[in-house]
């Protein structure tokens, strides 16, 4: 019997062959569908931070105290280190006009009451225009669309790939459309107010009420301004946007937004068309010609043409905030129309309830969605302390079928970062959790922007809280900072740990995109290593990954403090599904060119000296 002991956290050893793949083929419940030839990495930035040099960091501060990034600071020479790191996607957070503590009347637009924002900075799921860009990122505000444009051909011209935000449960308290293309109608512009709920109302109304500020703490942390008075004019109140259906919501509620129709009742039936049977295996072409000839409600009509208008301006690809919130019938609907105009596009959404995994990836035509509750919560757990690892293999059983949909992260906006003290303690720690989360499936890679050089986090700046950094006030990003060195985006201000961390995720990083094992198929070795191998400690984790061309056995020590030595077991199914003939193997490192061991296989099976530190990866060729 294994005894559950506190894990203290670790190393990863990876053994390869080498080679080029073309294709595998996955299956999909009865559909197979032919995976991508290399894994995909998607760098999320957070747009608004990534430029910013200013270092003052007080808490609630200005723009002029705290500094903003722009869109001009992603250089070519910023955007080649971004490609170079092993990239292929950007995800440019918090780029569609948002609600924010800022005058901009001279350029026409209105300001945003603080009793119904967020922070100074404002929620960049709070969006105010869905039809033009946050002014705050460009350097002349008035002209901010074309600072855009001239950043998507930047972005291609690296040779990445870009996506944006789209957020269709919920959109600002205070909408405005004053960038809506001729012919398009402000949501909201056409609802009867006098019902709770009709199709084609884009909002839920509470007849016969008005809207109350939350009791919350004073907005803008006190400042007294003309608009900090505990009132906003909404007559009748609309739902809020995580569904309350008060007039005055909880200050907890997400009260600076609205909720959006999707032609759902308020007792949850559906009121538009729904899918036949069958549709969980056609294609997002069936899917579109399904749509071309129903009628659906207006709301649908409008993001969709919004997620179209952004294709149409070379945007690769969307995240969709809070997917689940929205019917997957909807989504089928719009992802068939953007997969017709580019069929390349990259759709990720977030979703966080594993029943409804499929419905999203299968009805709803994602190609990807957040692997949170599953890969991500196990890896916290067993970096704290909380699991055991052999948990992973029941993980990578369960979403076989679905596993190449699932993006691995550890850090984003939403988290807290991984190199906080509340998630791994140090970002030396994390090093083993990047290796599994990269390299146990098909799946894509994310990485949020510091994560690679150890940003914790740690600032006080304002709304936002310690441990995550801030989506809601101007900050500077410590450590990123130190690397982007005042505009020259050559590490120059990083200290020497922060120097090598880097280089490990790139290192990684570019394994992976040009591994064809990693696209190939999965096995654990855990459980036979961990029943009978002496020395195969609690934090021990190992599996195997291979293609015809590429073998991979991957080893992971998620201890911090305990070295492990012990004679690693190779199956016998694998080595003869691997080919190897009884000998010896000499494998070298790939990741610092520098350990070499021997894989030795006798009567069939294969066995491996190994010796693991604590937090040390290596990748070693067969």
């Amino acid at each position: 019997m294994i005894k559950k002991k506190t894990l203290v956290l670790g190393i990863s050893v990876v053994l390869l062959s080498t080679a080029c793949k073309t294709k595998d083929l996955k299956m999909s419940g009865e559909k197979t569908e032919i995976v991508t030839e290399k894994k995909e990495v998607v760098y999320q930035v957070f747009t608004r931070l990534f430029g910013n040099k200013n270092t003052n960091n007080k808490p609630w501060g200005t723009i002029e105290e705290n500094g903003v990034g722009k869109f001009n600071d992603f250089t070519d020479k910023a955007l080649q280190e971004i490609k170079d790191l092993g990239v292929s996607y950007i995800w440019y957070t918090g780029v569609p006009h948002h609600a924010l503590i800022r005058d901009y009347t001279a350029i026409g637009v209105s300001n945003d009451d603080p009793d119904i924002v967020k922070g100074r900075a404002g929620s960049p799921y709070a969006v105010k225009d869905y039809y033009n860009v946050n002014p705050d990122l460009a350097v002349d505000p008035a002209n901010r669309l074309q600072e855009f444009d001239a950043l998507i051909s930047r972005t291609h011209a690296a040779g990445l790939k870009l996506l944006i935000d789209i957020v269709p449960n919920h959109i600002a308290r205070k909408y405005e459309g004053k960038s809506n293309p001729a012919g398009v109608r402000d949501f909201g512009a056409d609802d009867d107010v006098t019902f709770e709920y009709q199709r084609d109302n884009n909002f839920y109304y509470i007849p016969n009420s008005q809207f109350e500020v939350p009791d919350t703490a004073q907005p803008l942390n006190g400042e007294v301004t003309a608009l900090s008075d505990r009132k906003f004019q909404e007559i009748p109140a609309k739902w809020t946007g995580n569904g309350s259906r008060m007039a005055k919501p909880d200050k907890n509620d997400w009260y600076e937004t609205i909720k959006v129709n999707y032609g759902v009742r308020p007792d949850g039936s559906k009121d538009f068309p729904e899918l036949p049977a069958g549709y969980d295996s056609k294609s997002y072409e069936e899917h579109f010609e399904f749509w071309k000839d129903k009628s659906v409600p207006s709301s649908w009509i409008k993001f969709r043409d919004i997620a179209l208008y952004w294709t149409g301006k070379g945007v690769d690809g969307f995240r969709y905030d809070m997917a689940e919130m929205v019917p997957y019938e909807f989504w089928s609907y719009m992802n068939s129309a953007v997969k017709m105009k580019n069929p390349d596009a990259f759709l990720l959404a977030e979703v966080y309830n594993p029943d409804q995994y499929r419905n999203y990836i299968r009805l709803g035509k994602m190609d990807y969605l957040y692997d949170k509750v599953e890969t991500y919560d196990k890896l916290k757990d067993i970096i704290q302390g909380r699991s055991l690892p052999d948990g992973l293999s029941d993980i990578q059983k369960g979403m076989k079928d679905i596993e190449h949909h699932m993006l691995h992260f550890l850090d984003n906006h939403d988290e807290q970062r991984l190199a906080s003290p509340e998630f791994a303690g140090t970002a030396e720690k994390g090093k083993p959790l990047m290796v599994v989360s990269t390299t146990i499936s098909t799946a894509p890679t994310m990485v949020y922007f510091g994560q690679e050089v150890g940003e914790a986090g740690s600032e006080d700046a304002g709304f936002g809280t310690h441990s995550r950094t801030s989506i809601f006030d101007y900050i500077g990003v410590p450590n990123h900072q130190r690397w982007m060195n005042n505009g020259e985006f050559d590490g120059g201000l990083l200290t020497q740990k922060e120097k090598e961390l880097r280089d490990f995720y790139k290192r990684l990083l570019n394994f992976s995109i040009s591994s064809s094992a990693l696209m190939g198929d999965f096995e654990e070795i855990q459980t036979i290593n961990r029943e009978s191998t002496a020395g195969f400690d609690p934090g021990i984790y190992a599996y195997t990954r291979w293609s015809a061309n590429q073998k991979l056995i991957i080893v992971t020590n998620f201890s911090w403090i305990s070295s492990s030595s012990f004679e690693l077991k190779i199956p016998s199914d694998i080595i003869k599904k691997w080919k190897l003939k009884d000998g010896s193997y000499t494998i070298t490192d790939q990741l610092y060119k520098v350990s070499k061991a021997q894989l030795e296989v006798v009567n069939g099976e294969g066995k491996v000296q190994v010796a693991i530190a604590p937090s040390e990866s290596f990748i070693y060729q067969l």
